[in-house]
């Protein structure tokens, strides 16, 4: 076990920003703590594979028990994993709501709890993706479940780090427009593109780069930073 190394934490890390994200952070040096529901084990010593559901009880503390056991420390955590379903307000299901507010929050909740507690010796930075949706709600889009669980992240994101300002903990999040991601399908982006003042779709290296800055920023907490081709300002 190497105590020297640092070690990022990155949920919903099997594909997507989430697997980005690994990489981004492997070239810094990091040590990554990689999870997803169905993650396997790749040929990188240095990259920790831990399955799990977020959303289930226990397991955000089995993730950072995991990182403690086999890297020793936990210095970044980025809660990249969320579920996003668009529909019209009265469609969403008694599921979907429990699926939602599963992962964006429960999920969000133990993750950082668990990684706060082991930051406060040292040290360390949160980081939460966001959307730009709850700035710039559209009928293009309607996702009142992403707004009160994104929205609910934005407020503690604030909250957290003026809690842990003197104790070298920083909390900043990303709030993302739309962004090429297995999410989507390509005949989507010519209409989604629409959404932001750019006209165009941003690429999983904007929100690689955007957490990164944040990363070295020692000077930024509790900040929402946005990557959106300028969503949230206006149309």
């Amino acid at each position: 076990m190497n105590t020297t190394t640092r070690v990022a934490i990155i949920t919903g890390a099997s594909q997507g920003i989430g697997a980005a994200l690994v990489e981004g952070y492997r070239k810094l040096g990091y040590a990554v703590v990689a999870n997803s529901r169905t993650i396997e084990a790749g040929d990188d010593p240095m990259v920790l594979a831990v399955p799990g559901d977020i959303g289930e009880p226990g397991v955000g503390q089995r993730i950072i028990d995991a990182a403690l056991e086999h890297f020793g420390r936990v210095d970044t955590v980025v809660n990249n994993a969320g579920i996003f379903i668009a529909k019209p307000f009265t469609e969403y299901t008694d599921a979907d709501y429990d699926a939602i507010t599963g992962v964006n929050l429960r999920g969000f909740f133990e993750v950082s709890r668990a990684a706060v507690a082991a930051m406060e010796d040292h040290g360390g930075h949160l980081v939460n993706i966001s959307t730009s949706l709850v700035d710039q709600a559209t009928t293009a889009a309607p996702s009142v479940l992403a707004s009160l669980t994104k929205g609910g992240l934005n407020a503690a994101t604030r909250s957290l780090a003026v809690e842990y300002a003197t104790r070298g903990i920083r909390v900043n999040a990303v709030a993302l427009g739309i962004i090429r991601t297995p999410m989507h399908s390509d005949d989507e982006y010519a209409g989604l593109a629409q959404l932001n003042p750019q006209k165009r779709i941003g690429e999983q290296s904007d929100v690689v780069d955007a957490v990164l800055y944040l990363e070295h920023a020692g000077f930024v907490t509790g900040e929402i930073l946005h990557v959106d081709g300028g969503q949230a300002a206006g149309h």
